[in-house]
This record gives structure tokens, sequence and C-alpha cells, in this order.
């Protein structure tokens, strides 16, 4: 099955490349590899010395022997080690090996590895095997201190004195002079050979690895010690044919020791680095180590050492029926149909993956759009709402009091109780839930749960009876007639209550507390957006922050703009902090151009189609569903979990936004990846698991990206309405998405240095939420009215 599969892949293959065949070349020599088609060889080993090559491609070398014989139309498509040709051989879709290990002439070993930690490929994705190239272990005198005078004189024989001392102490090339020098010795000691003339055993190469086997592993190696002495010229004892058995049985032992204890150091290395209690993995073999007709090894050893220096991992060794060569051409098939699929991949993603051009012009669009909500006559018309909050100034630090406040801004709404004094601010604090039949049901139903969570707060809180300033954060786009009057223009976020859109949200809250009976209660003082909240209550720990930055379920900014530049209010004066609602950027189309059939998709099926699409590229609460239109459209190509059933996947939402947060994390292993998908019933392998979060990063930077651009556009405006060639400014940060995304934060900042680089921008995480904003904008309301 396997074989026909192969056969398969192979044909397959040949259509890509037309009528060229791809070849596969096994090089078992140490080679400085930079791509699977190009390798330069380090060092030539186990007795070649070809001149003119070392240091040169070996592939364009091939290829160019090839042209010249004109041998037919070959390609070569792949190199690779004999070790990686091996561990290719003995895997199956079934039954995959990550480690290799082939111990003839020479040695050498290669596993599959976690890319992110290989620090010499730029790649950041998937799993790579690496070549150890083993057999060099020890030419630093790392192995000093277990090298014998019989090795030192193998080396000293050798064509490579002092290099290859691993493979040296190991591979069948060197076990019979390892033995024959020991029995030099003892012959030198009169141990041995008492009375015969030893000299021949002064001569390289007298003795095989192969007889050295034969010797320990047979019944008869008794007989064959005599037979191999005596065909030296030599007249053993019986106790020279024991004594015999001896050395070779204790050479071979440690050459598997040695191999064994290699072994458990990769198999302890991929343990830890995939964070495993135990692991569990195939190892293929190949060479003499296999013993002379399939068996294991003949002295026992390589299994046993390696489970008592790895306890933890449980090997399954399988042997190499077919050598290297048919793994060579699973390489080679296995190169072409990925380059193939990576194509595809490349294809899919290419919309969401954004050009320096992209984002300028997102960049300018933005500023357009800006400039179009603060005129009076073009307010209408643009996408940006600009929406004047009446809020003239940021926090100085001599605003005293208690306060409450009330954020609502998503499923979660909080009351507070602030106070503020010359030593800071104390906060007292609780969340309350909205059910999803309140926040879609009537206007009535959604205020007169607000006031009953106020008024349990208070209880708690023991402030019955006080009447204090209350600042109220109301996270949604409303029409600002004053601090205290702000119009609702629309939901969002996936509120949907009747009967509030066009009201005064204060006048809605005043009059559930009204049908509570309990409206003396509430003074409501100002009304802000959560980006404002935001915005002062890091400038209560910054001056310099006049911009505030929503990313979280939803998006939006706030920024100071200057009074004679705000065309919707009377006055020339000062500043006033502006609501953009840039949320809503781009729902006059000016962004069609950017959007891709997966936001097409995912926007459809909310329930405000059309609107705010802006916020439905950056927000946490939509690129979940993104990627998981992507990974569809990945399983609806063959690409993404073949031949495995994934109905969950077709469920809206199953795909949460924290699940990108968690799978982009710096260094998390692919199994932990593997571990969030099989939670949704995702039965992934680990290439699956890269390709998931490869779309997840692909979509999150996005994201990150055009919210620089926007942010960009903003600090731009502020630096020429100002006239200053360099503007330092601070933004104000908060929401789960910027907090609690690994990379979100980190992309954001990168793309606005490189769009605004005359903008020295510093970010501040608002600690305390915009809550505490709210009560700091009551409070400079409060102390502004005293005063």
């Amino acid at each position: 099955l396997e074989k026909r599969r192969l056969r398969g892949d192979l044909i397959n293959a040949n259509k890509y490349v037309k009528e060229r065949l791809p070849l596969g070349f096994v090089f078992p020599f140490s080679c400085r590899q930079t791509r699977l088609d190009k390798a330069e060889l380090i060092s030539w080993s186990k007795g070649f010395s070809c001149s003119d090559v070392e240091g040169k491609d070996v592939v364009q070398l091939l290829q160019l022997a090839i042209n010249k014989q004109e041998v037919g139309e070959l390609e070569v498509v792949a190199l690779m080690n004999d070790t990686v040709g091996t561990m290719m051989t003995c895997s199956t879709r079934e039954i995959p090996c990550e480690v290799a290990l082939i111990v003839d002439k020479g040695t050498n070993s290669c596993f599959m590895a976690d890319v992110q930690h290989v620090q010499t490929v730029e790649e950041t994705r998937g799993r790579m095997c690496v070549n150890t190239e083993w057999g060099c272990f020890g030419d630093d005198g790392a192995l000093d201190d277990i090298l014998t005078p019989y090795d030192q004189h193998v080396d000293e024989e050798s064509s490579n004195p002092g290099v290859k001392r691993f493979e040296k102490l190991v591979g069948s090339l060197y076990l019979g002079d390892v033995v024959r020098h020991a029995l030099i010795a003892l012959a030198a000691e009169k141990a041995l050979f008492i009375g015969s003339n030893v000299t021949v055993l002064g001569t390289k190469g007298v003795l095989t690895t192969q007889q050295v086997v034969e010797i320990i592993s047979s019944k008869e190696g008794m007989t064959k010690a005599r037979m191999t002495l005596e065909a030296l010229g030599l007249r053993p004892s019986e106790r020279d044919c024991c004594r015999m058995q001896q050395v070779c049985r204790a050479v071979v032992s440690r050459s598997a020791a040695l191999c064994a204890a290699g072994l458990a150091a990769i198999l302890s290395l991929i343990r830890q680095s995939r964070g495993l209690e135990r692991l569990m993995i195939n190892v293929a073999v190949d060479g003499w180590i296999r013993g002379s007709r399939g068996e294991s090894h003949p002295s026992g050893m390589p299994h046993t050492v390696t489970r008592l220096l790895a306890p933890e991992c449980l090997v399954n060794l399988k042997l190499s029926e077919d050598g290297t060569g048919r793994g060579a051409a699973m390489v080679t098939a296995v190169a072409l149909r990925l380059a193939d699929q990576r194509r595809e991949v490349n294809q899919l993603l290419a919309p969401l993956r954004l050009t320096r051009a992209d984002l300028e012009r997102v960049q300018a669009l933005m500023r357009q759009e800006m400039d179009l909500g603060l005129g009076r006559e073009t307010n209408a018309n643009a996408s940006v709402r600009m929406l004047p909050t009446y809020v003239r100034g940021t926090p100085d630090g001599t605003e005293r009091g208690e306060f409450l406040a009330l954020d609502l801004g998503g499923t979660n709404f909080r009351v507070l109780a602030v106070r503020v004094a010359e030593k800071g601010i104390q906060i007292a604090s609780q969340i309350y839930v909205i059910p999803t039949n309140i926040m879609q049901g009537t206007g009535e139903a959604l205020f007169d749960h607000i006031v009953d969570c106020i008024m349990d707060f208070q209880m708690k809180q023991d402030l019955k009876g006080r009447v204090l300033p209350l600042g109220f954060t109301f996270s949604f786009p409303c029409k600002q007639l004053g601090l205290d009057k702000a119009v609702l223009l629309n939901w969002t976020k996936g509120f949907s209550a009747s009967d509030c859109v066009g009201k005064d949200v204060v006048q809605l809250l005043r009059e559930a507390a009204q049908r509570k009976q309990v409206e003396k209660a509430l003074n409501v003082v100002a009304v802000v957006n959560d980006t404002v909240g935001t915005m002062m209550s890091c400038g209560y720990e910054d001056p310099e922050c006049e911009i505030g930055l929503i990313v979280g379920t939803g998006t939006n900014a706030c920024y100071m703009e200057e009074m004679q530049n705000v065309g919707t209010v009377e006055g020339e004066q000062g500043r006033m902090c502006i609501n953009m609602e840039w949320g809503a950027f781009g729902d006059n189309g000016c962004l069609d151009h950017l959007f891709t059939e997966f936001d097409q998709m995912v926007d459809e099926k909310t329930i405000n189609p059309g609107k705010q699409r802006f916020e439905k590229l950056i927000s946490g609460m939509y690129l979940g569903e993104i990627v998981r239109h992507i990974l569809l459209a990945l399983v609806e190509k063959g690409i993404l979990f073949q031949d495995k059933a994934c109905p969950t996947l077709q469920n809206r939402d199953i795909f949460k936004t924290k699940f990108l947060s968690t799978i982009e994390i710096d260094g998390l292993a692919l199994t932990k990846v593997q571990a969030i998908l099989w939670d949704l019933e995702l039965q992934a392998n680990f290439e699956e698991c890269s390709l998931v979060r490869e779309v997840c990063q692909t979509v999150s930077l996005r994201a990150a990206q055009l919210c620089a651009a926007g942010l960009a556009a903003v600090v731009e405006k502020m630096r020429e309405n100002r006239g200053l060639g360099q503007l330092a400014v601070t933004v104000g940060v908060d929401g789960t998405l910027y907090k609690m995304h690994p990379c979100f934060s980190e992309h954001l900042q990168q793309t606005l240095q490189d769009l605004a680089p005359n903008c020295a921008v510093t970010f501040l995480l608002s600690e305390d939420g915009s809550g505490k904003g709210a009560a700091l904008v009551a409070a400079v309301a409060v102390c502004g009215a005293e005063s």
C-alpha cells in the first residue's frame, strides 16, 4: 500500500516539473544545507577525498554532471543525508518515524525538531529534520577522558587524525582495528599468543568488524575466533580464543552503549522541547547495528542503555529493510507535493498579507475620513464619525473626591467606587454579567438591569443613601450633545436592545432609576466612550497621554484635537477629545479592496452586515471566525485535516479568538497546539498544527498592521496640527486582544514606527480599565465646576 501511494506521489509529482523526472540524492557526508536542493560539502569522510568538491554545492555538481552526460531529463530536487533517507524509508502515514540512527562504516543520527528551537534557520513554524552529524562529537576534546590508547592508535592511522572521534569509537570501519590494537597490547603484556609472532597484527585492517561481530554473536564464537586467528598465521590456545572473544564483546558493547547514550540525549531533548512527561517514539535504524541478518544489535545493549538513560521515553526500533533509496524517493515526492501545497496556501493567504503600500493607502484613507468627519458640511458623509466628547482636558493631578463609575462595553458590566486623593486613587469594583436575552431584548430591561446592579453594588459597599457624582462609560457610538448627554447612534458588539437608538442614554438610565424609585441616588455628570475613559485613566499617570485606544471585543480610538479643526462644535480655543468611532471606517466602501472572501463571509453572518467594517478586520470578536473560514477553505482544498471528519469546524464561533492568542505564544510546542485543536474535536497532526498556527499568525498580523495604519493617521495629524517636526505622545491602551495576544502589541508598535517615523509614540496599558477613566472625567468636571 505504501509503495502504491509512493508511486502515486511520484506520478503526480511529474506534472509539476513537466517532462523532467525529479531525482532525490542521498549523500552521506557532512554538508551545510541551506535548502532542500542546496548543500555545500563540509568535508569528506569514510575514505573519500575527491578534489575540488569541498565547499561547493554538491547538488549543482550532480546536476551539471547529469546535463553533461545527457543521461535523461532528470532534475535534482532534494538532497539528504543517508540518515534522513533511513528515517523517511521507515516512516508511514500510520507509523511515522521521528528519529533515525545509522551505525555502519560511519555513524550518524537525525531527528525531527520544532523549528522554533532551530536558531540557525529563519523559519518559525512546523518541524524540520536536523542532521546531527554526531560522528564529529568529541572533536573538541569532550570525549578525551574515555579515549583509550587503542583509540589513539586507530585515530593516528586514519586518513583524518583528530576528527570524527565519536565515529571512530562506534563505526564499523574502525572497530576491527580497535580490537587489533587491544590484542597487540595484551600480547606485549604476555597475556596472549605466548611464543607466537604477532607482527601480522601490526597491519591495519587485518581484522574486520564483520569478523568481530561473528566472534561475539555466533554460537560458534570460539570456533570463529580460532579460525580468524589461524587465518592470520597465529597458533591460538583455547585461552587466547576466549580472551579475544572478551575483547570483541567489550569493544562492541562500548560502541552500542555510546550510540544508546547519544540516542537518549536526542530523545530527552525532544521530550523536553515538546513539554511532555512521557515520549512514545519510533526510531529507524540501519547499518551493521541491525545485525548480520536483520536481527537486533549483537550486543543487545542499545535498547537497554537507552531505557536506563531516558526512562521517560518509550522507544520502538524500526529496522530499515529498503536502505535509504526509498526514503530519498519519498522525500522527493513529498517535497514536490508540499511545494504545490505551499503555493496553494500562499495563494489563499496572499490577500491577507498586506504590503507597505497597502498600509500607506489605509493611513491616507483614514486621514481623509478624519477630515471629512470633522467638517460641519462633510460629517454626514464620513464613515469615521469624529464625535465631539466635550472633554476639554486630561487630569492634572489636583482632582479630589469620591465618585461612582459605570463601565458598559460588552457582555460584562462593571460598577466602581473611586476615591481620588493626594496619595493616589483607590478603587473598589464588581463585575456583573449581562445575559444575552437582556443584551438583545428591550431597552427598558437593559437599563433596569444596570440600575439593579448599581443598587446592589452600593449596598455591598455601604454607600446606600449617599449621592456621588457618577461617570458613565458607554462604549457604543453616540452623538454627544454635552458632557452628560449622548444620543446612541447604533449598537455594536452583539447588542441590539430595542427602543434605544436615537435616544439619550443618560436619560434612559435616569428613567430606569425612576422606575426603580431610586432616581435621587444617581447624579450622572459625565458620559464617555470607553476609549475616552482609557485615555483619561492613563492621563492621570502620564500627562503626555492624549490618545486612547481600545483593541478588544471591538476597537476604537480617541485623541485630543485642536478646537479650530472641529467644525461640528462652536469655539476655536483649546482642544477637545474626539471619539473617532473608527470601527465604522470603510462602511462607505473605501476599504472594499482589502476585504477578502473570508471577511465577507464573517460580515454576512453578523447582526449588522455592512457595518463596522474596520472593526471586523481587527477586533477580537471576529478574528476567530475569519480563521475558521480560512481553515474551512483549506479543508475543501484537501490541504488540511485530510481523510478526517471535522464537523465542529462548521459551527459558528467554535474557534474563539483566545485560541489565537494561545496558539501564537512564542515557543509553544506543537503538542500544545495539537491539544487545543483536539479539544475542538479537530484531529490535527503536527504538520496541520503548524499550518493552523500560520493562519492564526497571518490574521492577527493583518489586524495589528491595520490598527497601526489607523493610529499612524492620528499621530501624524496631531503632529501637523501642532506644527512639530517630531511629536512625542503617549497612547493609553486597553482591550483583551492587545493585552493577551502574545504578538499583537509588538506588531502594532513596529508597524506604527515604520508608518510614522516622525512620531515617538509610547504605549501605556490601562491597569484599571475605562471605568476609572469615567470617574476621572467626572472628577475633572466636578472640580472644574467648583473652581
